[in-house]
């Protein structure tokens, strides 16, 4: 029977370590959430210049929902477009440096629609091995020809690129990898694009707000401007709102507008986010103290876990992740600096590859040196405690 099997398939989840538990948060996202009726120091969220719950972005939001009222009603093609979408748009494609840019009403709706939209059949798509699971999805749905290549492998990407007789190439790469928090080499992988006559697809959810001048993103981070990018930036991470956009060269973005299902299907996402991000952008191009904060915070964490019988992956990003290999011992860990008030995810498979669990600690400028010297000593004391157990 179905449910038997269903049920089967849940109980060796739970044996592998696998198992995923949701905790619903009481009140707003923050350096200190509240879970339960008690109060917890988190590094666990996605929100890195600390924007989630700012005064200025929530009143943006108020005052939109009173104007436009809540929902759009309908999709972006038929009546569901505001001008303040359009406006928003406009903004997002001078933040990008691009010439224009698509809202999407998430991350995974802009890649699965920007990948399926540019590519078909007939083509070749090429992906890093660690990309994100949008990535992934689109490429699966796009019917091209798949190679994955080894992680930032130019040499092997190098080599396909030249082997394919594909109509159109594209090759797509986190700009952050989500799980590790390195940086993609974008400057050397727009290279090959311009020697192979092919896109570069760049999923910046976890580089946008963050990286380069004024937090324009990993693609501004190298200095790169090129018609062959196509820029897809995340709103809910450190923008602090939700949604997404894609931005690049006019073809390509009226490609995508026409052909994008994921785009074409769905309800308009409320104005009021829309009014949200516009406040958001504000702060994040004025934002260079968050973002050196936050490098501050990096180098911190890292002095002070030096040393640690486990160790942080090479990152200076805001992504820290802390390399455990077993799963049970992730969620051990995990489970240990929780009851001491510390909210650290474990990571594991399928989100990252088989005995590479990990706890990926996440900072933001809403953090101070306190909070990251207190999670410091706390992971000191739980792991000594493991490997001594």
């Amino acid at each position: 029977m179905i449910l038997r099997r269903l049920a089967e398939q849940l109980r060796e989840l739970g044996a592998r370590g696998l198992a995923r538990r949701r905790v619903a948060r009481q009140g707003p996202q923050g350096a200190r959430i509240a879970i339960d009726g008690r109060e917890f120091l988190a590094f666990g969220s996605n929100d890195y210049l600390g924007l989630a719950n700012h005064p200025r972005i929530v009143e943006a939001a108020i005052d939109a929902a009173r104007r436009y009222g809540v929902g759009s009603g309908a999709s972006h093609l038929v009546t569901g477009h505001s001008a303040l979408h359009e406006r928003l748009e406009e903004k997002l494609a001078v933040f990008a440096d691009a010439p224009r840019a698509l809202l999407f009403s998430s991350g995974y709706q802009a890649n699965i629609g920007a990948i399926t939209a540019l590519t078909g059949a007939e083509d070749a798509i090429f992906s890093d091995t660690l990309n994100h699971a949008s990535l992934i999805d689109g490429v699966r749905l796009s019917r091209a020809t798949v190679v994955r290549y080894p992680h930032a492998d130019l040499e092997f990407l190098g080599k396909a690129l030249s082997g394919t007789p594909a109509r159109t190439r594209l090759v797509v790469t986190d700009g952050v990898f989500s799980m590790d928090g390195d940086i993609a080499p974008l400057p050397r992988l727009l290279d090959l694009c311009e020697r192979h006559d092919a896109l570069l697809l760049v999923d910046d959810a976890h580089g946008f707000g963050v990286l380069g001048p004024q937090g324009r993103g990993s693609v501004a981070h190298f200095g790169l401007r090129s018609p062959r990018i196509v820029y897809v930036g995340t709103l809910g991470k450190a923008a602090g709102v939700a949604g997404a956009f894609v931005a690049g060269a006019d073809e390509v973005v009226e490609t995508v507008l026409q052909r994008a299902r994921t785009y074409i299907y769905t309800t308009a996402s409320p104005v009021l986010l829309a009014a949200a991000v516009e406040a958001s952008l504000e702060l994040i191009h004025g934002g260079d103290w968050r973002r050196e904060r936050l490098r501050e915070l990096i180098v911190r964490l890292k002095r002070e876990l030096r040393g640690v019988g486990v160790a942080l992956a090479p990152s200076d990003t805001p992504i820290q992740p802390l390399m455990i290999g077993g799963n049970a011992e992730a969620l051990a860990l995990s489970a240990a600096l929780r009851e001491r008030g510390m909210l650290v995810p474990a990571i594991r498979p399928p989100t990252v590859p088989e005995g590479t669990a990990r706890l990926r600690i996440s900072l933001s400028a809403a953090h101070v040196e306190d909070d990251v010297a207190c999670l410091a000593a706390e992971v000191r004391e739980v792991s000594a405690a493991a490997l001594h157990a």
